[in-house]
């Protein structure tokens, strides 16, 4: 197999649902924040940088997971793993890809790229949290959702030469502050309703895995709810639709979100038929065709806001 084979493997570029999962909620964002198209600059900049970033992620997951990912028969063949790359290069092609999406959001605004550097952080962190957190997939929601807050800075906040321009402590303060505000109440709570879909999709795939991640000690959403997982992951995705209904509702064309909901709903009631007999199979699928569901409610941003 070519290096470039074994890359694209490493980075699950022939798993697109990964990155779609992150991209529907943050063009969601991008949509809500603009109040309608945000202009084809940061429809670009935040799909490739998202795709970029959950490359890099999946370099830096490879790499913190791989003495536990040879007990666990899904994935013994990552490259990483199986030693068809090595650890220091798995990091250089993950931080190249992070890098390059750095110089994507440099072409935003500065508030954009302040946050980014806490969206790098909690991407660094995740993959450690499965050691430590009884819920893990809890501090992947954060880090899965921070596409939410980085899309309301990148259309809300200022010019890049704010920060230098700056002459006194009292100036340099104002920056924080307009950095700070340029993620609004509405961000944090659409990205805090996001969590419980990741909660939801990623307890699913935390299942499929669940005999193995017993057995080698690892920590999952899926062993700390016992046999409240599924009810607790169809309450996760009911909970989800709820906060982004109340959040929006006065932002959208009640019909069409009402249109919506009927659709995502139904998918959620088969998401419950795949996953409540608890099959590998079964569990795997749910997680997915997750991503219809985002692409869904993104669906339901558009028209929503388009059609007021």
């Amino acid at each position: 197999m070519s290096r470039l084979n074994l890359y694209l493997d490493l980075i699950r570029w022939n798993r697109p649902a990964g990155w779609l999962l992150l991209l529907w909620p943050s063009l969601a964002a991008l949509w809500v924040a603009a109040d309608g198209f945000p202009g084809w600059h940061l429809l670009i900049v935040f799909t490739l940088g998202t795709i970029l970033m959950r490359s890099a992620g999946c370099c830096v997951n490879d790499v913190a997971d791989r003495e536990f990912d040879k007990h666990v028969k899904r994935t013994a063949q990552r490259p990483v793993t199986s030693g068809r790359v090595a650890v220091k290069e798995a990091l250089g092609v993950g931080a190249v890809l992070a890098l390059v999406a750095f110089l994507l959001v440099l072409t935003t605004d500065l508030a954009a790229i302040v946050w980014s550097f806490a969206g790098l952080v909690l991407a660094l962190i995740y993959p450690y949290a499965k050691r430590l957190v009884s819920m893990p997939q809890a501090v992947l929601g954060v880090a899965f959702s921070f596409g939410i807050p980085m899309a309301f800075a990148a259309v809300n906040g200022g010019p890049m030469w704010e920060l230098f321009g700056a002459t006194s402590p009292w100036e340099a303060s104002g920056f924080w502050w307009g950095v700070w505000h340029s993620v609004p109440p509405l961000a944090w709570l659409l990205m805090a309703g996001n969590l419980f879909w990741v909660l939801a999709y990623d307890t699913e795939y935390a299942m499929v895995d669940r005999d193995d991640d017993l057995r080698i000690g690892m920590k999952t959403s899926a062993i700390t709810l016992g046999d409240a997982d599924v009810p607790a992951v169809t309450a996760f995705y009911l909970v989800f639709l709820a906060v982004w209904t109340g959040v929006l509702w006065g932002q959208v064309n009640p019909a069409v979100w009402g249109a919506m909901l009927v659709v995502a709903l139904g998918q959620v009631v088969w998401h419950w038929r795949l996953i409540k007999d608890r099959t590998r199979d079964g569990c795997f699928k749910a997680f997915r065709l997750n991503h219809w569901l985002g692409f869904t409610v993104f669906l339901g941003v558009v028209a929503g806001i388009g059609l007021r």
